[in-house]
């Protein structure tokens, strides 16, 4: 049995015309392939995949404060007669300075309580040997809000204080703690 050609392999034979019907036969098959093409451009097709993409950004301030040194600062409140009546004190200074797009920042500078605090906002001193001893102490700084223009130097003061109450009773020895100063922002 002798095949026939396809109306587009017939259509490239010279002298062949194809009748009204082929041509529109042709041309709805032509036509459903040109829809089914688009609509796998358009859509996704059955072996396509999708994947989820998270875009995440942080802003920072528009001012950043740091300290001019990473240094460790060092109050040395001395040698303390358990029999005294004054307030043993010391203090020790450092500096920051605030850059950013912002020409002037609000600044703050705080302390956390310490390694060995009992409870938020107190502060105590641990002695070296006898780790049950403790001797309470407060911590003041100065200044610790304010504004700063852009790249300008602020000193601060940082002053420990002992009172006798804390210190009348205490075991002989030496005692320490470390708090964390910060700046912000």
């Amino acid at each position: 049995m002798r095949q026939r050609p396809s109306l587009r392999a017939a259509a490239a034979i010279p002298g062949f015309r194809m009748n009204r019907l082929a041509r529109h036969a042709a041309n709805a098959r032509a036509q459903v392939l040109a829809a089914a093409a688009a609509a796998c451009l358009a859509l996704p097709c059955a072996a396509a995949d999708n994947a989820s993409i998270t875009v995440s950004a942080t802003v920072l301030s528009k001012s950043n404060c740091r300290f001019s040194s990473n240094a460790t600062l060092a109050i040395n409140l001395g040698a303390i007669d358990p029999s005294g009546s004054t307030t043993a004190s010391g203090n020790v200074g450092t500096s920051f300075k605030c850059g950013g797009s912002a020409p002037t920042a609000s600044y703050t500078v705080t302390a956390d309580d310490g390694l060995y605090s009992p409870g938020a906002g107190l502060r105590r001193l641990r002695h070296a040997t006898v780790t049950t001893e403790f001797m309470d102490y407060s911590l003041a700084i100065s200044p610790s809000a304010g504004l700063a223009n852009k790249n300008q130097v602020v000193n601060v003061t940082v002053t420990a204080d002992v009172a006798p109450a804390a210190y009348g009773g205490a075991r002989s020895g030496n005692y320490s703690d470390t708090v964390v100063l910060t700046v912000s922002p």
